[in-house]
């Protein structure tokens, strides 16, 4: 959920949502469809680099283990 349908309990109406809202528009202009392919363009470049940064920080993680045996105390 965006901040502002949090904030206000309904879609912002940019023209980025007017498409996806169902409301009927005549001609779609060339700045709107410029902007949702820069939207798209933009959030396939942020899943890349958040994949890339993953991939690293998985480098550094490894499987840590804990040999309890009954009635050892521990701090939940």
């Amino acid at each position: 959920m965006a901040p502002y349908e949090a904030l206000y309990g309904r879609r912002c109406r940019t023209p980025l949502c007017w498409a996806e809202a169902g409301q009927k528009l005549i001609s779609m202009s060339a700045m709107l469809k410029g902007t949702i392919e820069k939207v798209k363009l933009i959030c396939e470049r942020l899943k890349a680099a958040s994949d890339r940064q993953k991939s690293y920080a998985d480098l550094k993680r490894k499987e840590v283990e804990f040999a309890l045996e009954e009635g050892d105390e521990i701090w939940a």
